[in-house]
C-alpha cells in the first residue's frame, strides 16, 4: 500500500508541469485580442458580412486555416524549388 502512494504521489508530481503548460488562465490583451481577428479576417471571416446563421461554420472554418497557417512547419515556398534537375 505504501508504494501506492508514493507511485501516486511521483505520477502527480510528473503531470503537474504539464498541466499548468496545458491551461493558461493569463488574461489576454487588447492588442492579442486585436491581432487574432486580423488573422482571422485574413483567413476569410468578414463579420460584417456574416450570416447569423452561418456564423459559428464561418468563424469556426476560418479559425481552422488560421491554425493550419500557424501550424505549418518547414515546407518549401511556392516555385523556390527545382526538383529534377542536375546540380551545377
Amino acid at each position: 500500500m505504501k508504494s501506492l502512494v508514493q507511485a501516486v504521489v511521483i505520477a502527480a508530481a510528473l503531470a503537474a508541469p504539464v498541466a499548468v503548460f496545458a491551461q493558461s488562465n493569463q488574461p489576454v490583451t487588447r492588442a492579442q485580442v486585436r491581432a487574432d481577428m486580423i488573422q482571422v479576417e485574413k483567413a476569410g471571416f468578414n463579420p460584417a458580412r456574416s450570416n447569423p446563421n452561418e456564423y459559428p461554420a464561418n468563424i469556426q472554418a476560418a479559425e481552422a486555416r488560421v491554425a493550419a497557417q500557424n501550424s505549418a512547419v518547414g515546407g518549401v515556398n511556392s516555385g523556390s524549388s527545382q526538383a529534377g534537375q542536375a546540380a551545377q
